[in-house]
């Protein structure tokens, strides 16, 4: 199925508020079926890298990110979840507007300071 990455990415800015309500993974499902492409649900966001797999996203190494890339990061302590976000061609959004930069799929200082492992995923 063809994902259309700027619909997703644009639909996502249309729904993000300025803080976050701590449903990031449900706001970068519901982008990416805008997208065009159904995931399977997760509560968690750091699970959620398996059904962007089976839904054809694959992961990608390296810092040159496209419009309706999504970031998978690992939990931290105080944040089990994890985290995701779908970039917009300037910064990643999630359940809110996250900050522009090289590192701005953290969703946070802690993340920030303790980069956790994640993931980047693109679909193709």
């Amino acid at each position: 199925m063809a994902y259309n990455a700027t619909g997703a990415a644009q639909y996502a800015d249309a729904q993000a508020h300025a803080h976050s309500t701590g449903n990031c993974a449900r706001y970068v499902r519901l982008a990416i079926a805008r997208g065009g492409i159904s995931l399977t649900p997760t509560h968690h966001a750091k699970d959620l890298g398996r059904s962007l797999a089976a839904a054809g996203f694959q992961s990608v190494a390296g810092s040159a990110y496209r419009i309706g890339d999504v970031a998978v990061i690992q939990p931290i302590p105080g944040h089990a979840d994890g985290h995701a976000a779908i970039f917009d061609g300037v910064k990643w959004v999630s359940d809110f507007k996250q900050r522009p930069g090289p590192n701005g799929f953290y969703p946070g200082p802690e993340y920030r300071h303790l980069k956790p492992s994640y993931t980047i995923y693109r679909h193709n």
